[in-house]
């Protein structure tokens, strides 16, 4: 991280984890308002230039070590269908959690746990990291399901911890640590 360009991780899909292109903030401000993204992750909404802002605050946090924010696209410069990344990046307590979305034309092809896995195995091997952490509402069944997939056992439930659109909901808390197994 920091001075160290941001990689570009290859998926079996096809598809590519890569940096945030400005070119790429008319399709993040348009993931506002997919409903999906809306109930699950509490965006709000974005012009095209808060996304080109947002997008260039990425790249800061990457260069401060602070996170670790990637478009998942289709290698030839396509626009993106999803969003992986790491965030509260700690690196003196080895730890940070994931935060990530799909959009319609990324859903039902596996293409998230790909992501994760592989942000996982360069967030453990390579970043140094010891504990990494998914939390989503429990109501969610896509996003455990990706967890549960990509290797990250379930450790419980925290009661009423975050505020979605309709109100507050219980989160499920999955984590996986240097040492387990990884899957596939």
């Amino acid at each position: 991280m920091g001075g160290a360009d941001q990689p570009v991780f290859g998926l079996a899909s096809g598809l590519e984890v890569r940096p945030w292109r400005v070119d790429d903030a008319e399709v993040l401000a348009q993931s506002c308002l997919d409903p999906d993204v809306q109930q699950w992750n509490r965006p709000g909404s974005l012009t095209v230039p808060e996304a080109r802002d947002r997008i260039a605050r990425w790249r800061k946090q990457w260069q401060e070590e602070a996170a670790a924010i990637w478009a998942i696209a289709e290698p030839r410069g396509e626009s993106p269908v999803g969003l992986v990344g790491l965030g509260d990046v700690d690196l003196a307590a080895g730890g940070a959690e994931f935060l990530y979305w799909l959009l319609p034309a990324g859903r039902g092809r596996g293409v998230m746990v790909d992501a994760v896995v592989r942000v996982s195995r360069w967030a453990v091997d390579d970043l140094g990291l010891h504990r990494l952490r998914i939390t989503h509402s429990v109501a969610n069944a896509a996003s455990c399901r990706v967890a549960a997939e990509a290797g990250f056992a379930l450790e419980g439930t925290m009661r009423s911890a975050l505020l979605h659109a309709d109100g507050w909901h219980d989160e499920h808390l999955h984590a996986r640590v240097a040492g387990d197994a990884w899957p596939r």
